[in-house]
């Protein structure tokens, strides 16, 4: 594959990731991969069994982001993906395929089994999905105050695979590089050691190869496929919540790797005492190793991470004003950031405008309006507990008390509402923020204010004197 087209198919992709969930994505999409680009019609190959569904469900947003990334006459087609290119074999040959087939076994020097490289026929078409992605290296991981330690315990893995931090559990929440990370270390962990065995899987993917080996009676070989391996890279192992057989499974799976001295690195959007559905032994076993957090970028990363996009793509950009826009507009994700730097350069060359600071703030302006208004700065938890406690006169210890007496239970619950509105925390992180509550109390908090405030003009009053006071819009 030309380099010219590894970084077209790399924009389109990162469209797709924007305008469709990531579950959807990983499934239906995430497998896809460019042939060739003959003038503006882009060919693309998908997996057989599922070419016509993509196609009749996704062909339009498929059609759109190539038409974004390469012109308005740009055309897509999709073909059948018989996994003959030797490239792209190549490039996935080393990599465990996420299902649960037994590769035959070979052995090393030191008497190790490992997987054999699986033969290139399309029976055993490699599934990796965003971790078996060989451009997400730990080259092109920007590194910054909000994700240091993790960047850090995954580059110590990945040198050193079961003698540092076995497990190692990272979260946060979606799109702050945590897939990246995982794809880093499996792109290393290969380049120094192509015999390894690597297995690549989501919580998802884990619980539907389970239970379709329960139906037809081929669990010894679903066995077989997660543990005779060296190392498991699980992203989302919060899907495997609430589904007691898969746990299980799940359980011994990570005792028979772990007990091997077999290295595993999962990831997840909430640390492993909030996976409350999660049985206990479970929980425990993700602690065991080191739990590192990813949070959102803050502007200094940024406007790095848009820097070395714009280097990559050679933006030509008089000055870094435009980027400055960016990073201070959109402070979700890194998927979010590059996202909207796609659009302002599609929008600049569709109309002929320079990459400029004006541009940046028009294009913004529609697409996150909440995030360029300067009264929609996010707020933080302790911001709010202290305006909450000073408009109604109690101490911050009565606030996180137990206390149920409405002078403070309704100050209480509206704090817990404004958190929600106004920051980017999690239901279970907001919950610790008030005496180690659990999320539903968060949530019913939640639900029991936005129902007064609507039919009360004098808690809705409240509210917005609250909001005056942190210099914030009153949510809507």
């Amino acid at each position: 594959m030309s380099t010219e087209l590894e970084h077209i198919w790399s924009r389109v992709q990162t469209q797709l990731s924007l305008v469709v969930d990531e579950p959807t994505y990983r499934l239906w999409l995430a497998d896809l991969h460019p042939v060739e680009l003959v003038e503006e019609r882009l060919l693309v190959a998908a997996p057989p069994n599922a070419r016509r569904w993509i196609g009749e469900r996704f062909g339009r947003v498929l059609q759109a982001s190539v038409e974004l990334v390469i012109g308005p006459d740009a055309q897509v087609e999709l073909l059948a993906d018989t996994a003959t290119d030797e490239q792209v074999s190549g490039r996935r040959r080393r990599i465990v395929p996420d299902r649960s087939r037994r590769q035959p076994r070979s052995q090393t020097s030191d008497g190790r089994e490992h997987d054999a490289p699986a033969p290139s026929s399309s029976s055993t078409t490699l599934h990796l999905g965003p971790l078996g992605n060989p451009k997400l290296t730990f080259d092109q991981f920007v590194i910054g105050d909000s994700n240091r330690l993790a960047h850090a315990a995954a580059l110590t893995v990945a040198e050193m695979p079961a003698q540092a931090y076995n497990p190692l559990f990272i979260y946060g929440p979606p799109g702050v590089g945590k897939t990246h990370l995982m794809s880093s270390i499996a792109n290393l962990l290969l380049a120094h050691n192509p015999e390894l065995s690597v297995r690549c899987s989501t919580g998802e993917a884990f619980t539907n190869e389970f239970l379709a080996a329960l139906s037809d009676g081929s669990t010894e070989q679903f066995k077989a496929g997660f543990r005779d391996i060296d190392v498991l890279l699980m992203d989302d192992v919060q899907f495997l919540e609430r589904k007691t057989k898969t746990e299980e499974e799940f359980f011994h799976t990570f005792n028979a790797l772990h007990d091997c001295g077999r290295q595993i690195v999962l990831t997840s959007d909430r640390p492993p005492h909030d996976l409350q559905a999660l049985e206990d032994r479970l929980r425990e076993r993700f602690q065991a190793g080191l739990v590192a957090d990813i949070a959102p970028p803050d502007l200094a990363t940024r406007l790095t991470i848009l820097r070395k996009r714009a280097h990559h793509d050679q933006l030509d950009l008089a000055d870094d004003s435009a980027l400055v826009v960016i990073a201070e507009h959109v402070r979700t994700n890194v998927r979010a950031l590059e996202g909207a730097l796609i659009r302002i350069v599609a929008f600049s060359s569709l109309t002929g405008r320079p990459l400029t600071a004006q541009l940046a703030q028009e294009v913004l302006a529609n697409l996150y309006p909440q995030s360029s208004s300067p009264g929609q700065r996010k707020r933080t938890v302790e911001e709010i507990q202290t305006a909450t406690c000073a408009q109604f006169d109690i101490s911050p210890d009565e606030l996180l008390s137990t206390a149920r007496a409405p002078r403070i239970a309704w100050p209480r619950q509206l704090a817990m509402y404004l958190s929600r509105e106004l920051t980017e925390e999690s239901l279970p992180a907001i919950g610790r923020h008030f005496g180690g509550r659990d999320h539903t109390t968060v949530l019913h908090a939640w639900r029991r204010v936005g129902s007064r405030i609507s039919s009360d003009d004098t808690s809705r009053e409240a509210v917005e004197k609250l909001c005056q006071s942190l210099d914030c819009s009153t949510p809507p």
